[in-house]
């Protein structure tokens, strides 16, 4: 419902507030990925862009908190020694991911990289 991509995608069901359209598509698209390679493929898709981004929540944590005018609301036992500690541990299992399963790896990170252009495209018609 923000622009950024087909607006019948972004209409949710009157009863349950549900985009089905969004769902739907979702459900093709995820249909044709399990259908075209193993369970280890894809997960090695998944896993090297997921860690990517739990890696960023982490660096997030150090610049939230480093922001003077942000108060934390919550404690983090042991920070930043967990917080690295979790930060460095995303990095290194990124780093073995690409080093060991190249190709897939790539394919996760074309795949998150395909959306790039598309948000684009959307987000320069709706600021027009």
């Amino acid at each position: 419902r923000d622009g950024l991509f087909f607006s019948a995608l972004g209409k949710v069901h009157a009863e349950t507030h549900v985009p089905v359209a969004a769902i739907l598509l979702q459900g093709i698209v995820a249909s044709i990925i399990a259908c075209t390679g193993k369970y280890e493929t894809i997960l090695n898709y998944v896993v090297s862009v997921d860690f990517i981004f739990y890696g960023l929540a982490g660096v997030a944590v150090f610049v939230f908190r480093r922001r003077p005018e942000s108060r934390p609301v919550f404690r983090i036992p042991w920070h930043p020694w967990t917080t690295l500690g979790f930060t460095a541990a995303c990095w290194v299992v990124v780093i073995s991911l690409v080093s060991r399963q190249s190709l897939d790896s790539l394919i996760g990170l074309g795949i998150l990289a395909a959306g790039l252009p598309a948000y684009l495209f959307w987000h320069r018609r709706t600021t027009r």
